[in-house]
């Protein structure tokens, strides 16, 4: 019988049970594969990599899908402004569909007969690693003991002390999700609905209290530039953007929405880099595109969004809506200046040579320069008739 099993392991509390349990209770063969979408650095791939060998993998890999995810998702949800609820940006939920992709990858290139997650049966990850899977590889079963035995963080904390796994279980007392585009934060608080998340769930931490203006360039709606100094890819570029802002410990934020299986669902996220970008080239579409431009795109960015967040990432519409979002971005170009402050950072504005604001039509509510005062008067008695004549009929 092939034993040989994949699973996608990200070196936290839950993936870490799945190890020791898979292979001491169930006596699979385990492989651990982290499919990194940039939010880990190297020294921390190699603490991972260390642990899955500790508990017990056979084999463990890195599989690097951070240019791939930035390529094919992180440009779009730029260009679509995508906030969840108008808070969260879609960082963890962005992230699976690409991780599921990579781990079903490697599980179909090694032979594997299973493949398994760590996901919990009250989340949306299961239905996203599910679904990716399920599509991608029907034939390969799917194992996820977190979900099926129903545990609590404490119970696979309980069964790792017991079978002789010495961790720092207080920091493992919190989910973490690092990602190019965020990390999520879950723990006890966030299982409430009123309690915040302590500053030191967060792993970044306050460290720079001097205000500082940053200057972010972007061509055709991509962030290209930090302070006129360019990057050689566009997730170095939000790496470095990240580097910068999160030492003001800034986007920190806890959002609160509908999950894919129906209940409502909390979590706690640091989002720096994500949240400058997204709000500076958003201001910068605001002077550079047309009214009409804005408002389709703001109702197709928030449809992108809702499906990245629904698991429907491979649905082919999503390829029709990045064609569009893209085409939307021809003449998103220039500067946008931000302040940064501890917690907080202000939009000071932009400068762009696409900027509609330097039409010389007007300056509004000072001067007119293409039109007269019985323009307005014409216009504005033509504007009203539809109105005249429903208040007229109905007598209102």
């Amino acid at each position: 019988m092939n034993k040989k099993l994949v699973l996608a392991f990200s070196g936290g509390l839950d993936t870490s049970f799945c190890v020791k349990y898979l292979k001491e209770e169930k006596g699979f063969e385990i492989y651990t594969a982290i499919a990194n979408t940039g939010g880990f650095s190297e020294s921390e791939l190699q603490k991972i990599e260390e642990r899955a060998y500790r508990l017990g993998s056979k084999k463990h890999v890195t599989l690097d899908v951070t240019s791939e995810y930035y390529e094919k998702c992180i440009r779009y949800m730029v260009f679509g402004n995508v906030l969840r609820n108008n808070t969260y940006p879609i960082s963890v939920s962005s992230e699976r569909i690409f991780q599921a992709i990579a781990t079903i990858n490697y599980a179909k290139e090694i032979g594997a007969g299973y493949i398994a997650h760590g996901s919990t049966g009250a989340g949306n990850d299961q239905v996203r690693f599910d679904l990716a899977f399920q599509v991608l590889a029907p034939e390969i079963e799917i194992i996820t003991p977190i979900r099926d035995l129903m545990l609590s963080r404490q119970e696979e904390i309980d069964y790792l002390k017991k079978h002789g796994v010495v961790e720092d279980y207080t920091k493992m007392g919190y989910s973490i999700n690092q990602g190019l585009w965020g990390t999520s934060v879950g723990g006890k608080e966030t299982l409430t609905s009123h309690k915040g998340l302590p500053s030191e769930a967060y792993p970044s931490q306050l460290e720079a209290t001097e205000e500082k203006l940053v200057e972010l360039g972007f061509e055709q709606g991509e962030l290209k530039t930090i302070d006129g100094k360019s990057y050689q890819t566009g997730a170095a570029t939000i790496q470095a953007l990240e580097e910068i802002a999160s030492k003001y410990a800034i986007g920190r934020d806890v959002h609160v929405g509908d999950t894919i299986i129906g209940i409502k669902g909390r979590v706690g996220f640091e989002a720096a880099a994500p949240l400058l970008i997204i709000k500076a080239h958003h201001l910068l579409e605001k002077h550079t595109l047309t009214k009409w431009q804005t408002y389709w795109k703001e109702q197709l960015g928030n449809w992108y969004g809702m499906f990245l967040h629904e698991a429907l990432y491979l649905e082919p519409v999503m390829r029709n809506i990045e064609t569009f979002l893209e085409a939307t971005q021809e003449n998103v170009t220039g500067k946008v200046f931000v302040k940064l402050k501890p917690y907080q950072f202000e939009l000071q504005g932009i400068e762009s040579e696409h900027d509609l604001m330097n039409s010389g039509f007007g300056e509004y509510g000072e001067t007119v320069k293409a039109w007269t005062a019985d323009d307005v008067k014409g216009f504005t008695k033509i504007l009203s008739n539809s109105l005249k004549i429903y208040h007229t009929v109905n007598k209102k």
